[in-house]
């Protein structure tokens, strides 16, 4: 499994102080079938935790997902600041999970060569 950020989301994660470990973690829980909302099309929203809070006030990250294959963290809110997505940003997530799902493992190669995507290092056996 490989778990990817992009550009934009590393930057919110960077601000927000959501480390590699809290991504693997709701990586983790996603593969076991514990998504948060299964938003169709290879899109789901899970719930990252503040630092020193639970999951219910902390985080929600929009990730492309395809189970034993990939995790790519697209976008990331606070609760407190947006509710829920909107029709249009969900039909924009969707043809983004589309293209990104298809992409071959050179491809994303590429991007994380580019500094596009950022690669987290993730080892399911090492997170407890």
């Amino acid at each position: 499994m490989r778990v990817f950020k992009t550009r934009f989301f590393s930057k919110f994660a960077d601000k927000c102080r959501i480390d590699d470990v809290d991504l693997c973690e709701a990586v983790q829980r996603a593969t076991a079938g514990l998504i948060d909302a299964d938003l169709g099309g290879g899109v789901i929203k899970q719930r990252v935790a503040r630092k020193g809070q639970g999951k219910s006030g902390g985080f929600r990250t929009i990730v492309l997902f395809r189970n034993g294959d990939r995790a790519i963290f697209v976008d990331g809110y606070a609760k407190k600041d947006l509710a829920n997505i909107d029709d249009d940003d969900l039909r924009d997530y969707r043809k983004l999970a589309k293209v990104l799902l298809a992409y071959t493992q050179t491809e994303l190669d590429e991007l994380v060569s580019s500094a596009k995507f950022t690669e987290v290092k993730y080892d399911e056996k090492q997170i407890s």
